[in-house]
């Protein structure tokens, strides 16, 4: 839970001594509290308040971490119930299932659809991170698990078998792979095994009611990292334990109920179409990791956005970096657009302008990531800066006739972006990105030769 600066303030010298860059203990303490600074920034505070600090401010939802350096996953870590409350912070898992009773050329298609289905949106790659492997007795388990593991992805290990869930972590033991033992009397030979080798073991539930009962189980086997995994196929019961279990862990302080959820729609439904509107449910309400049965562009790309939207900061919109961009194969007659770098403005303009199939460079210029109108009203998107972005980039060194166009919605700017250019022929684009095809179309065909 969040700590406020008193009780921070309360743990420190209180020397006043300034050398952590701030007046006073107390201004100090507010930094930490408000997660700017790092409490080992005073060079005095005592390790027993390191420790207590450390303990009392972690969340109530456990941090799960698996896979390699330069790899990790991390799942839990969640402070709110609400996103505007904050933020979210471990973005929910996404992954395909591989069961051994699937033919080979089924799971090496699987396998390559995990691997090679990416796409890319407003500056940023979304992709999956997920493979779980289930044994269903056909003897391929093993090597299933060796193949999804060569591919770089993170690992669920789902099995009846002890003795199969150990050879499988022998060959996998180093990305931490997620371990589903689903045979109950099973669960302390595996708590064991993943106390040893510090992995995550996830503990089944069919019942809210259930839930301390099985975790302390597993706990008591020595086995800290868990998982929480609601079993039911019903849609309505899942939703309500996702929210059960994050408002216990939350406000009601239940220490059972602070670990990161599994959700597996690939168990609950043989419609495809089905499976991704219940996984949608669960990325926007607390799932931490998410299993398909299988990878369909038009249902995994909407999955991947949500993720993105849901898991943006809301008090950082997502930028681009402030530059020039070439979108197709431009030359010294290309025009030029400018607008602002919130991402999702640049990937629409972008996009519109790649659809105009007319070379053109893109001007982005910084606004601290708001739209065109919002920058506009707040000053920060005028003559003034727009000038002063195309002097500094040199763009009218790369054309000849020197066109710039300016989003049709900041029409008022345009007769002192002519005083401030002169040099340039300031054309007034679309009000919408939208309407840019037909636009340049209709430009080129009217402009003076």
């Amino acid at each position: 839970m969040a700590l406020k600066p008193l009780d921070i303030f309360k743990l420190l010298p209180k020397t006043n001594c300034k050398e952590c860059g701030f007046p006073t203990c107390l201004a100090f303490a507010m930094q930490v509290a408000m997660g700017k600074i790092p409490l080992t920034k005073c060079p005095y505070v005592s390790e027993e308040a390191k420790e207590k600090l450390a303990k009392e401010a972690a969340p109530p939802i456990k941090t799960i971490t698996i896979g390699k350096e330069g790899n990790q996953f991390k799942m839990g870590g969640e402070t709110v119930l609400f996103r505007h409350e904050k933020t979210f912070y471990n973005p929910t898992g996404i992954g395909i299932l591989i069961s051994d009773d699937e033919d080979d050329e089924k799971i090496e298609t699987k396998l390559k659809k995990a691997v090679e289905m990416e796409y890319e949106r407003v500056g940023l790659k979304l992709k999956t991170e997920i493979i779980a492997v289930m044994d269903k007795g056909k003897g391929k388990f093993v090597d299933i698990v060796k193949k999804s593991y060569s591919t770089g992805k993170n690992l669920i290990l789902i099995s009846a078998s002890a003795e199969n869930i150990k050879k499988a972590v022998e060959v996998s033991k180093d990305i931490k792979p997620i371990i589903f033992i689903t045979d109950k009397n099973k669960y302390s030979e595996i708590a064991n095994v993943c106390k040893q080798n510090e992995l995550p073991f996830v503990v089944e539930f069919s019942s809210i009611e259930e839930v301390k009962e099985e975790v302390n189980k597993v706990k008591n086997a020595g086995c800290e990292n868990i998982v929480l995994f609601p079993s039911s196929k019903n849609i309505k019961d899942v939703f309500q334990n996702l929210v059960l279990l994050r408002r216990g862990a939350i406000t009601n302080k239940i220490s059972e109920f602070g670990y990161p959820v599994l959700t597996m729609p690939c168990f609950m439904t043989d419609n495809y179409l089905k499976e991704a509107i219940y996984s949608s449910i669960f990325i926007a309400k607390y799932g931490s990791v998410v299993i398909l049965s299988d990878f369909y562009g038009e249902t995994l790309f909407p999955l991947l956005v949500e993720r993105l939207n849901i898991y943006t900061d809301p008090q950082k919109p997502l930028t681009t970096p402030e530059g020039v961009y070439e979108i197709g194969k431009v030359d010294e007659n290309s025009p030029v657009y400018i607008t602002t770098n919130f991402s999702l403005t640049y990937f629409i303009v972008s996009g519109e302008i790649a659809n105009s199939k007319v070379p053109s460079y893109l001007l982005i210029q910084d606004t601290e990531g708001l739209s065109v109108l919002t920058a506009w009203a707040a000053d920060k998107f005028n003559a003034e800066t727009i000038a002063e972005l195309v002097k500094k980039t040199k763009i009218g060194d790369k054309v000849s006739k020197k066109i710039l166009i300016i989003p049709g919605v900041v029409a008022q700017i345009l007769g002192e972006l002519e005083e401030e250019l002169p040099d340039m022929k300031i054309v007034l684009g679309p009000r919408e990105a939208a309407h840019i095809p037909a636009f340049i179309k209709t430009f080129q065909e009217n402009k003076p030769q």
